[in-house]
């Protein structure tokens, strides 16, 4: 596809209006046949859409309808789209609805692809699994892609059952890691820090390790030699959590498979 894709937003909530917020900031849709259809739509998406020319519950065709309703809407929400999805990709970011479930509801909707975001997506900062059936193309597949980066990092898995292994890694993921800073903030009061003093060190310490393991090319394992010293505090520390049982490294793959299982038992 040469020119720049038509969009249907289905949903201008939290997750689809940061999507529509990157697309339009980047220039990555033709905003002047896209719309949103939203019945509900807030004020602030309504001035969005009327500054870029982005239409409000009208228009048609388009080349990619993008689903982000809830998924306790879905059942009665989809069906009225359905005309929408004949000719269109149809890409859904809602959790728990297969590929074979939103064809269903869109009266069988021929090409319907899953994309399993997490919360960061929010700021542009996201990570994003992409599953597109062999019905999609690889201009399709493209379409998706693009339009999925304004969300952040998009990686392909090869089938949807893998969209519950995105869902344990990265989209219950940013839970993890504030799990973390939360106990690294009981863990410094514990010590004696002031309970702010302690969040404000823990909560900076997250944020910068994960912006220089974007900005650095070294993997975790070598970046985290790298500020290891034989004998020194952090070794020590690291002994406790990582030592010769490998304590940390069972627990987080434990989580991470009942947190797989149970995408897979919601979805239906």
């Amino acid at each position: 596809m040469t020119q720049k894709p038509s969009v249907a937003l289905i949903g201008a909530g939290a997750m689809g209006g940061a999507l529509l917020k990157g697309w339009l900031a980047a220039g990555t849709i033709d905003a002047a046949r896209s719309a949103v259809f939203d019945p509900n739509i807030k004020d602030e998406m309504a001035r969005l859409c009327a500054d870029n020319s982005v239409a409000v519950n009208d228009g048609g065709p388009f080349d990619a309808m993008v689903v982000a309703v809830k998924p306790q809407i879905a059942c009665e929400a989809l069906p009225q789209y359905a005309a929408l999805a004949r000719d269109a990709i149809v890409i859904s970011v809602m959790a728990g609805k297969s590929v074979e479930s939103i064809g269903k509801m869109l009266n069988g909707a021929p090409r319907v692809s899953r994309v399993m975001p997490n919360l960061p997506a929010a700021i542009g900062r996201g990570a994003s699994g992409l599953y597109a059936p062999d019905t999609i193309d690889a201009a399709g597949r493209a379409m998706i892609e693009t339009l999925m980066r304004a969300a952040g990092e998009t990686v392909w898995v090869r089938t949807e059952q893998e969209i519950d292994f995105v869902t344990a890694v990265s989209g219950s993921g940013p839970a993890y890691y504030f799990l973390l800073t939360e106990a690294l903030t009981e863990a410094g009061a514990s010590l004696g820090l002031e309970k702010e003093t302690a969040a404000a060190l823990a909560r900076a310490t997250l944020a910068g390790a994960g912006a220089m393991m974007d900005a650095d090319p070294r993997s975790p394992a070598e970046m985290r030699k790298a500020v290891t010293s034989p004998g020194g505090t952090t070794q020590a520390a690291l002994n406790v959590f990582d030592g010769d049982d490998a304590a940390l490294r069972k627990l987080v793959d434990k989580a991470a498979k009942a947190a797989a299982d149970r995408a897979g038992e919601l979805t239906e």
